[in-house]
């Protein structure tokens, strides 16, 4: 199974317009996503990529793990962007994701490979690889923002 990574921006008048707008910019925005936690399955592949592949119809299920940071209007006083960031460590047999979201995107960058760190310890697995992906977008004063980065596991499924 391939796992691909794609990042998305978006702005809208609303956090879940802007939200939908990052999906659809990372190409996962016609899906209902299913968000599992952190562990790559073993048989899988991590690519990343600039934007989701076709993975299936319009309306279909689809498992992600997914890193997510919104601004509103009124925070564009406070901080100048937000990122979203997301981490695996892979190697023979299963792997990791971790996430983190913020202001600061050194501090994400470093919360990210902080608990990819913590997750490897807990467990007596093989890591050869380690790969962060982050998405940054600027804050607005007249439009909510929001920047994802998600991690789609395979095709989707039909959800009925």
């Amino acid at each position: 199974m391939d796992i691909h990574v794609a990042n998305g921006v978006g702005r809208g008048p609303t956090e879940l317009a802007a939200y939908d707008a990052a999906l659809a910019d990372a190409g996962v925005g016609d899906f209902n996503l299913v968000t599992v936690s952190s562990v790559v399955p073993a048989d899988a592949t991590v690519r990343a990529v600039d934007t989701a592949p076709d993975l299936g119809p319009a309306g279909d299920r689809l498992t992600v793990v997914q890193a997510q940071a919104a601004a509103s209007p009124e925070d564009a006083h406070e901080t100048d962007s937000v990122t979203a960031c997301l981490g695996w460590a892979t190697g023979p047999g299963p792997g990791l994701f971790y996430e983190g979201d913020g202001s600061d995107a050194a501090a994400v960058r470093e919360t990210v490979t902080t608990g990819l760190d913590a997750g490897r310890d807990l467990r007596d697995w093989t890591f050869e690889t380690e790969r962060t992906r982050c998405a940054t977008v600027e804050t607005d004063d007249s439009a909510y923002v929001s920047a994802v980065v998600v991690a789609a596991y395979g095709k989707s499924e039909p959800i009925v």
